[in-house]
């Protein structure tokens, strides 16, 4: 069997950094996901009945999560793959599956959009949760299976007999929370909704995934496409669209959260269950 060490790279590590690097001037224009993914994390931490002083933010394009963070009286690192980002943020570069923390560092962590493109995810759950102190609390958000399958569909559609991988392969729930669990994390929860995009062309859609920094970053990702195969999938593309002209594209949000185990806690649940209420695991505050 392969091991760890001698395992081959999903995602070609230099690129996505250098990718992350290049979408920052224009990131403001693009960051609805990354908006829509920091302020869910944010809401629902404010359901958290516990100080959790020390944080850490993982993926951090534009500061604002430290900040708000730091609004609620935390202690903020950062961290991301990309230099650049990781400069903005005041914080350090560094892959999530090779976090450059000690043991017992925070007692939350904060990982923001770059889960779907880090090589061993398994590895940088295991990661977070060893640099949590006990009862220490990991969110995270990311974009999982059912992204973009307008643009597959369009892509495969342009491709015929000899169709590549353009798209990331993309984790679902319930593998997710058996990640979790699997991980060590005490009562896993996984989670998601869709968001619908509507473009008027796949060039916008394009455009839209190069300045987010979701662009493909395989490490054995095929040659960029041919203006006949882009020429082709715009048209399929356009075929899919609605009577106003638009094509209806999804991005399925993955959310995550994990309490390091302590032995003020309840019993973990089952390897693999993952369903305990958001509101039990967060210990949401009673409605008033």
């Amino acid at each position: 069997m392969t091991s760890p060490e001698t395992r081959p790279d999903i995602f070609d590590r230099t690129l996505r950094a250098r990718r992350r690097d290049r979408m920052m001037p224009r990131f403001a224009d693009h960051d609805f996901l990354y908006r829509l993914m920091r302020d869910e994390l944010l809401d629902r931490l404010t359901d958290v009945q516990r100080d959790l002083p020390e944080a850490l933010v993982i993926g951090c394009p534009d500061g604002s999560a430290r900040a708000a963070l730091e609004a609620m009286d935390k202690r903020v690192a950062c961290v991301d793959p990309a230099f650049l980002a990781a400069r903005g943020a005041g914080g350090v570069q560094g892959d999530e599956d090779a976090l450059p923390f000690a043991d017992n560092s925070f007692d939350l962590i904060i990982a923001c959009g770059t889960l779907d493109s880090v090589n061993d995810l398994p590895g940088a759950l295991i990661l977070m949760r060893r640099v949590l102190r006990p009862d220490g609390l990991m969110l995270a958000a990311f974009a999982a299976a059912g992204s973009l399958s307008t643009l597959k569909a369009a892509l495969l559609a342009a491709e015929g007999d000899r169709p590549a991988q353009h798209v990331h392969p993309q984790i679902d729930v319930r593998a997710a929370g058996d990640l979790l669990a699997r991980a060590g994390f005490a009562m896993p929860v996984a989670d998601g909704e869709t968001l619908t995009i509507r473009y008027g062309d796949i060039v916008r859609l394009m455009h839209d995934l190069r300045h987010m920094g979701a662009g493909n970053v395989l490490a054995s990702r095929p040659p960029a496409l041919g203006r006949d195969t882009l020429m082709r999938a715009a048209a399929h593309f356009a075929d899919a669209a609605d009577p106003d002209g638009r094509t209806a594209e999804q991005m399925a949000i993955l959310y995550l959260s994990g309490w390091k185990p302590d032995a003020s806690q309840a019993a973990p649940a089952r390897r693999g269950s993952a369903r305990v209420s958001l509101a039990e695991a967060l210990k949401a505050k009673p409605q008033t």
